[in-house]
């Protein structure tokens, strides 16, 4: 047996390294020049108006909901399915979330399960956040035109999808072409990776403004925006050139020039990650079709160019002679790693005690039986025959 395989990892190369270096050995260490450079590469990178990078996905999500103008006591829709984060940025920024059932087969929320949660949730839910889960998507023409009905906004939580696309590959995630602003997230696990950082894209001039001013605890150096005209300017009406305001309070969402530095010099190499996750994508769906029905690749639009974040299976487990927890003790004895992504948001304690109990069956099938393999750019084809190699004995017994 060769080296473990873990469900993910970064990919850092020696111009990763050096773009730090760089960095370290200049003047800026935050909220410096390569910070601007990566807002301006991100947005070419999805076809958007604006990016605003900030320190994570969460913060890019809290960012978002509060530059959008949802206010305290709105309701806003997330699917089951997800990280934490999804509902927690929005609780943070004062909402309260409705959970959405999801597809029990893909774990995705579509438009039958958003009109469920709406109609539970009344007339306080003011948008939907659509999850899209590995970095797979369903049908955002669909979903704008339910939320355009409804009088919602749509926010995506793309943190898994840097470089999807779809409409027949034709529009970028994150071009915001089907929603009002997108959210990222270039954690290590992620396509590209920051250490730790997010950003926020959208086509919406006000939405950017407003999340700019946020990601900086609200503050305002522009002149034309000060309001205490007394404080702000000299007795020559120039602005004093220490002076700043707050009109609304935030936290510090910046993201250093450290981190920027890596993620502009990773997001150079972006089409090359999303090749390499592309084939071995391919070749996981190959090689896996000898493991089924036991095990199912969890498939994407065929239509649509995945990101390919996350390489998911549906396990059932009531064929085999052992659990999950089984399962991946005798994949780790073999090598390789896994996870699970995710628990069904709406079981946590928090929520629980928030909301109450809801029966939501399609998160919970799926969150039974789902399982993620290792993925990640740095892996080969003989890696994904090893994992598979090493699934298929799993199966069978430690």
């Amino acid at each position: 047996m060769t080296g473990f395989l873990p469900y993910a990892r970064q990919v850092i190369e020696e111009d990763d390294i050096e773009a730090v270096e760089k960095v370290l050995r200049g003047d800026w260490l935050t909220t410096g020049p390569i910070v601007e450079a990566l807002d301006t590469a991100l947005a070419k990178a999805v076809d958007a108006r604006h990016a605003i990078v900030c320190n994570s996905g969460t913060a890019a999500l809290y960012l978002a909901a509060r530059a959008a103008g949802l206010k305290p006591g709105d309701k806003v829709i997330v699917p089951s399915i997800t990280f934490l984060a999804t509902a927690s940025a929005n609780i943070l920024a004062g909402l309260e979330v409705v959970f959405a059932d999801v597809d029990p087969e893909t774990g995705m929320m579509t438009v039958e399960h958003a009109a469920e949660a709406l109609n539970r949730g009344g007339s306080a839910v003011k948008a939907v956040f659509p999850v899209h889960l590995g970095g797979r998507i369903v049908n955002p023409e669909a979903l704008k035109a339910f939320a355009d009905h409804n009088s919602l906004m749509v926010i995506e939580d793309a943190c898994h999808a840097l470089g999807t696309r779809y409409g027949g590959a034709r529009d970028p995630v994150g071009g915001c072409a089907h929603s009002l602003a997108a959210c990222f997230s270039f954690h290590p696990a992620k396509t590209i990776a920051m250490g730790e950082g997010g950003a926020v894209t959208t086509n919406s001039d006000e939405l950017a403004h407003e999340a700019r001013l946020l990601r900086n605890h609200g503050m305002t150096r522009e002149a034309a925006a000060f309001m205490n005209g007394d404080l702000a300017f000299a007795s020559d009406g120039v602005a004093n050139p220490w002076y700043y305001e707050a009109s609304e309070i935030s936290h510090n969402f910046r993201a250093s020039d450290i981190n920027c530095a890596l993620g502009l010099s990773q997001l150079a190499k972006l089409e090359k990650f999303l090749e390499r996750r592309r084939a071995l994508a391919e070749r996981y769906e190959s090689r896996l079709a000898s493991l089924a029905p036991i095990v199912r690749y969890v498939q994407g639009n065929p239509q649509d160019r995945h990101g390919w974040h996350l390489c998911t299976v549906l396990v059932n487990f009531n064929a085999l002679d052992t659990d999950r927890r089984g399962l991946m003790e005798r994949l780790k004895q073999r090598g390789v790693g896994s996870q699970v992504h995710y628990i069904p948001v709406h079981t946590q304690p928090f929520y629980r005690q928030r909301y109450g109990e809801l029966s939501l069956p399609g998160a919970m099938h799926y969150y039974g039986h789902t399982l993620s393999l290792p993925l990640y750019a740095s892996m080969t084809e003989d890696d994904v025959d090893r994992v598979v190699s090493a699934l298929s004995e799993s199966l069978k017994g430690s």
